[in-house]
């Protein structure tokens, strides 16, 4: 088999893995819808007060919450994707049996969180986001290529989300015990995305650092491109630089932890 198609075959395998979990999966599509209700109802309550607040109207917020609703799962926000597995692996030895297969290690992980990422975007962020454009009013656009550019701004984000956590998971190598990691994941997933308040909202020097961070390019570049708020070029580098950075990273901290760390178990 090619290697094409040997990560296309794993793709499938992340979609099918995540596409048996059917009531888990309904119970996230409402968790989504409710949340995205309540935070929408408070995000129109704050720009009643501060109108234009980040740079956008009511119904581009709006936008803004629902699209997060939708990507929450997608991009593993606060962790929960495959990096979970990844620790278990290296803290149980089964890592030594990834490292002897015919593939590489990132692209085999990427290519199933990949999968799991187009499961969750169809199985539990499609429906919160037709609800909100539904029963809100929401800022969408009519030009297909805007669409567009925002799928290439979606395929970029979820490198991103899987470049963040895939060094996290590499931790387990060093820390065994991957729990704090996984909770640090899940903080800066939260406050760093946007996927609260958007980061365009964050002032002074606190919002210039956080733009320019991995996170922007999660929740906060695609919502842009989305919505007209940023050349879609320059959010496209943005993201691009950031998943070349953080894959780099990765593959360097897995060299090291494959010469130099004894496996557990292994």
């Amino acid at each position: 088999m090619g290697s094409g198609r040997l990560y296309t075959a794993v793709a499938a395998g992340g979609f099918r893995r995540y596409a048996t979990y059917r009531a888990a999966t309904a119970a996230g599509v409402f968790t989504n819808t409710a949340f995205g209700i309540i935070l929408v109802y408070t995000y129109l309550a704050l720009w009643d007060e501060k109108p234009h607040l980040g740079g956008y109207d009511q119904a581009q917020a709006v936008t803004y919450v629902w699209l997060g609703q939708c990507l929450y799962a997608t991009l593993a926000i606060q962790g929960g994707g495959f990096e979970k597995d990844l620790m278990a692996r290296i803290r149980t030895g089964e890592i030594a049996v990834d490292l002897y297969r015919p593939a590489d290690l990132q692209l085999w992980w990427l290519a199933s969180d990949v999968g799991r990422s187009l499961f969750q975007l169809l199985g539990r962020g499609v429906v919160p986001f037709v609800f909100g454009a539904v029963f809100f009013p929401m800022a969408l656009p009519g030009e297909v290529t805007t669409w567009a550019a925002f799928a290439v701004a979606l395929l970029l984000a979820m490198v991103v989300s899987f470049g963040i956590r895939y060094l996290a998971a590499l931790s387990a190598f060093w820390l065994m015990d991957g729990m704090g990691v996984s909770q640090a994941v899940m903080i800066t997933g939260v406050f760093f995305s946007g996927i609260v308040l958007p980061l365009n909202a964050f002032p002074g020097v606190l919002g210039d650092i956080v733009r320019v961070l991995p996170w922007a390019g999660q929740l906060q570049m695609p919502a842009d491109v989305l919505m007209g708020k940023t050349d879609p070029l320059g959010a496209f580098a943005f993201q691009a630089v950031w998943a070349v950075a953080l894959l780099a990273a990765g593959r360097l901290l897995q060299s090291a932890a494959t010469r130099r760390v004894v496996v557990q178990g292994g």
